[in-house]
Order: structure tokens, then C-alpha cells, then sequence
């Protein structure tokens, strides 16, 4: 099984390198991928002790990074390598301090595998939630290396469960411990007689709470909004669009703002929210002008490091992904700071989507009709509000404590 996974990661290197000169994400993948070895050598010396942290893509790096921080300060002496699969996480933290080199894992062979363990020397490996690549793992396990799975979450419609499953089940294996968000993830992995597991929760909760005792002020926000009420709609895709656009171009209160903070943001979608809108628009390029901010009826928040602060400012948010098939992004970032979320229906795989829906915290919509249904009961019924909000802050409040349980587990 391994033989023909290895030679089907082969065919699949050469397939992207064709692709990617036709696909710029690709291509910066591939390009990221030849410099990986490079960098390696040229920053981890062999007597170096190494945390090895290695995620998916950007919202796994926010998710496992409570843990990475708090593991930076317990061992100030290690050195750490944090890699990426996805440009899309690899791009925007690249110059993270929190790392001493960042690097794209190259792809899952054999060789590539050995190559890269032997200039890491890892002295701890900490995978974070979805990342299981057979040769990686097996190559691991070899070097009988210390490696944790955190903030995990297992579906029986995985591999791992399906008899064709084994060399995904032996690549398990190589971790001395997985955390798992749920239940019904443990109960998954002792169905293949993996026990070695805790019910931590979702390194999350503790991300998002550390946002409460960070600075979150944004003065052109502050300009933008000027004391009025505020809706912001977070990474929103164009079905999310669809949803709300004619509430915004039909809504004549004054005293009501919006912020679109697009997840896409190349310049021809850009351009295409913008056209959809009757209102006066300001993006983030003309942030410095304030008169035109105060004036402005809706605020494009065309760039990344922000969402998190402004989502501060909100009165109700609405966080996109589930609309379509893309996934629902965090309904975290919002709800910690204790405001009422609403979401499109796609949600089935987010475990915080479905409970905060069942408690009352979050409202899915499945049309705009729904859409201004939902938002408008909110606007004037405050006492819904308010409830709504605490609902999600409590919940957030009552889940907090992964960071500790991992961060204990770990000796060195």
C-alpha cells in the first residue's frame, strides 16, 4: 500500500508542475517547495534543539498557535521550524517572529521525508489538526521521534475507517498522543484501537480569547464608524454576497454602517463587490482620507491583519463560507467579543457552528430573504441582542482550557 501511495505522490508532483504554469498558486508552491532544503541548512545547526510545528494552511497555524506561544516561552532555548502545505498559510507568515525559520513541507516521499528529518532533528513535533502524511509519519515513527496531534477532529467518512484505510491508520500511529476536539473523535480512533487520546477541545477558544486583552483599536475604523451602529461581514465569499447585498443597498438608516471584509481579494472581485453597491464605498487605500470615511456608507477592508480588531467594533457579524461550498470560516473571531453571528447553511462540518445554532448564539440563513429576516428582527429587538451575544461569549468563556492540557502533556 505504501509502494503504490509513494508512486502516486510521484505522478502527482509531476502533474503540478505542469499545472502550475497555468495556476499561480500552484506555481508559488512549487517555486516555495525548491527552497525548503536551502533554508533548512542554512538556519538549523546540528546542535540545535528544535521544535518542529507543521500546519495545513492559515487557519490551522491560528489554531495551534496558543500552543506554539506558550511553548516558546516555557523553552526559550529551542530553535523553531514551522512549516506549511498551503501558500495560502505559507505567504502571509513567512516573517512570523514566532518562528526562527518557515518553510513549505515539501511533498510526502520517502526521500523527501528522510531529507528533511535529518536537518530538522526535531526534538518535538506538534501536527496540527488535519495533517497526516504517510511517509512524514512512518519515517517518524522510525526515529522513534516525539510527535502530538492537537485540536483533531475525526469523521467516519474518513480514510482512517474505511478498510482501504490501513496505511493512513498506520501513519497514526506515530503520534504519542492525539487531542481531539469532540467525542465523537475518540470514540472514532478506539474503533481502529488508537486509545492514546484526550478530549482537549479546540485550540481556538484560547486563540480567541487572547484577542480580549490585545489592543483592538483601529482609528480609520473608529473614523469610518463614527459612533454608529455597525454591521461587518467577515471573509465573504460571492455567494455570501448574494446574501446580504440588497439589505445594504436597500437599507436608507443612518445611523447603520457596514464593513465587507472580502477573503478573496484579488482586484477584479474587489471591483465586482463595489459595482454591486449603491451606496458611497471607501476601501482600506483611502482609509487616510477622513472626511471621506465618515461620510462613506460601507467600508471595503480589502487586506489581511485586521478582521480580527475590527470584528471588535461590530454589533451583529456575519461570517461567510458557508453559503456556498468553500467552508465556513472562524465564528469564533466575532463571537468572543460577545455580539449575535450569522452564517449561510453549509455548517454541517464546523462542530462550533452547529452548537452555538442549537444554543441560539448563531442564526444560519439559507436565502437574503431569511438574511434580512434574521438581521432585521435583531436590529430591533435588542434584548435579542444582547442575549444572543452572551450566549456566544459564555460559550466561548466555558471551552477555554486546551492550551494548558497540551502545553502540560508536553516533556521534553
Amino acid at each position: 500500500m505504501r509502494l503504490f501511495y509513494s508512486i502516486g505522490i510521484y505522478l502527482a508532483s509531476s502533474i503540478i508542475k505542469v499545472l502550475a504554469l497555468f495556476n499561480r498558486k500552484l506555481k508559488i508552491g512549487v517555486v516555495g517547495r525548491k527552497q525548503t532544503f536551502i533554508r533548512l541548512a542554512d538556519s538549523v545547526k546540528p546542535s540545535d534543539k528544535v521544535f518542529w510545528f507543521h500546519c495545513a494552511s492559515l487557519g490551522e497555524y491560528e489554531q495551534g498557535l496558543p500552543v506554539f506561544k506558550a511553548l516558546k516561552t516555557k523553552y526559550p532555548n529551542y530553535k523553531i521550524v514551522l512549516s506549511f502545505f498551503s501558500p495560502s498559510g505559507y505567504e502571509v507568515r513567512k516573517n512570523t517572529d514566532l518562528a526562527d525559520t518557515v518553510v513549505y513541507l515539501p511533498l510526502d516521499t520517502k526521500a523527501n521525508a528522510n531529507r528533511f528529518l535529518d536537518l530538522v532533528h526535531p526534538d518535538y513535533i506538534i501536527f496540527v489538526k488535519y495533517e497526516i502524511w504517510p511517509n512524514f509519519l512512518l519515517e517518524m515513527k522510525k526515529r522513534r521521534l516525539k510527535a502530538i496531534l492537537i485540536s483533531a477532529v475525526f469523521r467516519e467518512n474518513q480514510s482512517f475507517f474505511k478498510w482501504y484505510g490501513s496505511l493512513m491508520r498506520a501513519a497514526l500511529t506515530a503520534f504519542d498522543h492525539i487531542f481531539v476536539q469532540d467525542e465523537n473523535s475518540k470514540t472514532l480512533l478506539q474503533q481502529i484501537n488508537y486509545h492514546k487520546t484526550t478530549i482537549s477541545g479546540d485550540t481556538r477558544f484560547d486563540r480567541v480569547l487572547s484577542q480580549l486583552n490585545q489592543d483592538n483599536a483601529v482609528r480609520f475604523i473608529e473614523n469610518f464608524i463614527d459612533g454608529k451602529t455597525c454591521i461587518v461581514f467577515g471573509s465573504t465569499w460571492p455567494k455570501d454576497d448574494a446574501l446580504f447585498m440588497n439589505f445594504i443597498n436597500r437599507n436608507n438608516d443612518e445611523n447603520l454602517k457596514f464593513i465587507i471584509a472580502p477573503h478573496d481579494l484579488k482586484a477584479n472581485y474587489i471591483t465586482a463587490i463595489k459595482s454591486q453597491l449603491n451606496d458611497s464605498t471607501i476601501s482600506y487605500s483611502d482609509r487616510h482620507e477622513d472626511e471621506k470615511l465618515a461620510k462613506a456608507k460601507v467600508f471595503i477592508l480589502d487586506t489581511i491583519g485586521y478582521l480580527n480588531k475590527v470584528y471588535s467594533y461590530a454589533q451583529i457579524a456575519y461570517v461567510g463560507g458557508a453559503a456556498g461550498t468553500t467552508g465556513l470560516h472562524n465564528v469564533l473571531e466575532p463571537a468572543v467579543f460577545g455580539i449575535p453571528v450569522i452564517i449561510g447553511k453549509n455548517y454541517d462540518k464546523f462542530p462550533e457552528a452547529k452548537s452555538l445554532v442549537k444554543l441560539g448564539g448563531i442564526t444560519s440563513v439559507a436565502s437574503a430573504v431569511e438574511f434580512e429576516f434574521a438581521i432585521s428582527e435583531l436590529l430591533s429587538n435588542k434584548p435579542k441582542l444582547r442575549k444572543q451575544g452572551a450566549i456566544n461569549s459564555d460559550f466561548i468563556a466555558k471551552n477555554r482550557g486546551a492550551v494548558v492540557q497540551i502545553v502540560d502533556y508536553i516533556r521534553i
